[in-house]
């Protein structure tokens, strides 16, 4: 399996900390953001991953990373988005990379206290299809919501002015080789971007996706809400524990 980080956009909601850096490259408390996705994917041992950037400051990260002796990897793969067509857009630059193989894509500011060791076995004993993380979150109107009913997932709403429960879908996403067909026969949404929440759709409805809940905290680093509350996290238990 291979790992593919999302770490593009502007980073607008976090200005004007983002006018002279990536969003990912922002501290949490001891390190850079993108070092806690890294750390995930290496301990659940993938080692072949990507990071697709994005903006005016994407060299930043070859400065920052290289190629990736700092984390005892042999080689980090980039590769670029042009302007801010979405999470599925971006996600659709690592189907070269990918190679045919299943992947596990992280959004680049999705901090784990734990790990997903768990998720990765899980999904490479799944013949097919793809499975998603959640959490149960006070604010779910913030993020996509997965309705459960009879233990199965039935949708995936994303911002629901009401939602139907409280269980958030985190950044982390695993994926079988097909779902670079499925983002090709998306249509852009009224944001006119491609959203992943359709791509995760889309595989519901065929009922090839499987969930799992997260355990520990979790939080993204988007806003400069969750950003404290990363930081204040990280500093007080850590990240990426076993």
């Amino acid at each position: 399996m291979k790992g593919v980080i999302l770490a593009g956009g502007l980073g607008t909601r976090l200005s004007p900390l983002t006018k002279i850096t990536n969003k990912h490259l922002l501290p949490i408390y001891d390190k850079p953001m993108i070092f806690y996705p890294i750390e995930t994917l290496i301990k659940a041992g993938i080692t072949d991953i990507m990071v697709v950037t994005g903006g005016n400051h994407a060299g930043d990260f070859l400065r920052l990373m290289g190629n990736g002796k700092e984390f005892g990897l042999k080689h980090i793969n980039y590769t670029y988005q042009e302007g801010e067509g979405g999470i599925a857009d971006a996600l659709s630059l690592a189907e070269y990379f990918a190679d045919g193989e299943a992947i596990c894509v992280i959004l680049g500011d999705n901090i784990i206290e734990r790990n997903i060791i768990k998720a990765v076995r899980d999904f490479e004993q799944q013949e097919r299809g793809a499975k998603i993380l959640l959490k149960e979150v006070p604010d779910p109107e913030r993020f996509g919501v997965a309705e459960i009913a009879d233990g199965r997932l039935v949708d995936i709403v994303e911002k629901p002015a009401a939602p139907k429960s409280n269980l958030a879908v985190i950044g982390i996403y695993l994926y079988d080789a097909r779902v670079f067909d499925i983002v090709k026969t998306l249509k852009p949404s009224e944001r006119g971007e491609l959203e992943i929440t359709d791509v995760n759709n889309a595989y519901v409805k065929e009922g090839t996706m499987t969930w799992e809940m997260l355990k520990g905290w979790w939080t993204d680093a988007g806003t400069f809400e969750s950003l404290l509350r990363a930081n204040v996290l990280v500093s007080q238990t850590g990240a990426n524990n076993t």
